[in-house]
Formats: structure tokens, sequence, C-alpha cells
């Protein structure tokens, strides 16, 4: 699998996603993947806020919102995030919140770049970083993504010696994300976007928007996250 960041000028809030993308990649092999930063694609909808309104801003943007030492551990689209994934870094000044919605950003990009360079087989990740229980530092996340499948499932499987899996699911869309937040950077680099060829994905025109996502019920980390209830904005349901 090869991985490469691509060094950019400096997106400005308002910018043409697209033409942005056209600008600094000039092909595209058919079959890989474009990583995009969800930075830029919350600059390009205008999702800011003033610095000012951090904490108002993170309790409209999450389910619930619990202090830590740090931050405020928060839900958001059933994920659980710093801050409601609302950053002040790279911002200019102001805060920059997460996309409306990566999702549906992501399937719309991806009908773009099959017209734009005539091939049939693409993916596309909108990308963001997240801190992982115990563990220093970040990995990627994929808020949204569109032309691949998100999980691949073992289960019912068996491994080398003939054991039966259980409950073993490999995590591509976040694997991918995390393959490019660690070349991309979190700081100066200007690379926000990434270009994986030869990933070891199932392409397929439609996603599962909710594949990803785990029952708090069905969740092993339950027992030490005990889930507050609500207490930001209100759950949206999800088919």
């Amino acid at each position: 699998m090869k991985v490469r960041a691509i060094k950019t000028g400096i997106f400005r809030e308002g910018e043409d996603l697209l033409a942005f993308i056209k600008k600094y990649v000039q092909t595209l092999k058919e079959g890989s993947v474009l990583i995009v930063t969800s930075k830029i694609v919350a600059l390009a909808e205008g999702r800011t806020a003033p610095a000012t309104d951090l904490k108002r801003v993170i309790k409209a943007e999450s389910t619930w919102a619990v202090p830590s030492k740090y931050v405020m551990l928060t839900e958001k689209d059933g994920m659980l995030l710093a801050n409601a994934g609302v950053d002040a870094s790279n911002g200019d000044g102001k805060l920059v919140l997460l996309p409306k919605d990566s999702f549906k950003t992501a399937a719309v990009l991806r009908k773009q770049l099959l017209k734009l360079f005539l091939i049939r087989k693409i993916g596309v990740v909108i990308a963001d970083s997240r801190c992982v229980p115990g563990r220093a530092g970040i990995v990627g996340v994929a808020l949204g993504y569109a032309g691949f499948k998100g999980l691949r499932d073992y289960k019912g499987k068996k491994d080398i010696f003939g054991r039966k899996l259980r409950f073993t699911q490999t995590d591509i869309a976040d694997g991918l994300a995390t393959a490019a937040v660690l070349v991309m950077g979190e700081g100066s680099e200007r690379q926000p976007l990434c270009v994986i060829e030869d990933a070891p994905v199932v392409f397929a025109k439609k996603v599962r928007r909710n594949e990803l996502r785990i029952s708090p019920k069905d969740d092993m980390f339950r027992p030490i996250l005990q889930l507050p209830k609500t207490s930001g904005r209100k759950r949206r349901k999800t088919s």
C-alpha cells in the first residue's frame, strides 16, 4: 500500500473544495483512495465559530458532554470525541467545527472525481484525528467515506489453526484514515490531502453509513465509560 500526502497552499474559508482538489491532484490511478482532512471540508462549508464560544459550541455540537482533565469528553454522531471535534488549530483565530455530513460530502466528491479522471473505482475518506483511551497521541478516524466497504468481517471464518472466529472485524475506513493522518501531519505541514494506492479494500457503489457503529449495550468499553444521559443537543435518529 502506497500512502502519499500532498503539499498544498492554505485553504481559506468558503473556498471551492473540488477546485482546490483539482489544483493539487493532477491524476488518480484506478482504485485509488483520496483522503481529505475534515478541516478543509468544514471550512468549505463555513462551519466556523468565534473562538470565544468554545463551551457553547461544544455543547451545541454534541449529544452529551462531560468535563475531563484537559477537554470535554463528548459523543457526536455515534463517536466519542474530544470537544465534539471542535478545534482551534489552523483555524486562523476561529473555531473549526466538524463537517455537516461527511458521508454525503464523500459521496459527492467520489462522483465528481470519477467523472474528472475517467476511472471506475475510487474511494474517498473524510478524515479527522482522535485520541484512544489509554494511549498517548492521536490516530485517524473516518468521519465519512464513499466507494468502498468500511468493514471487513471475519466472523465465521477460520484462523490458521482451524479455530472459527466469533468476533473479529477489521475497521478498514479508520485504518485508511490513520495511515493518512500519519503522513499528513497535525501542525504546519500544509498537507490536507492524501492519496492511497493499492489499498486492500473492496470497492462498492454504496456504503452503509452505520456499519462501523456499535450500540452502547454491545460496546466492550461500556462498563468503564458509564455513558451519561443526554445533556447536549437531542440525539438524532439514524436509519
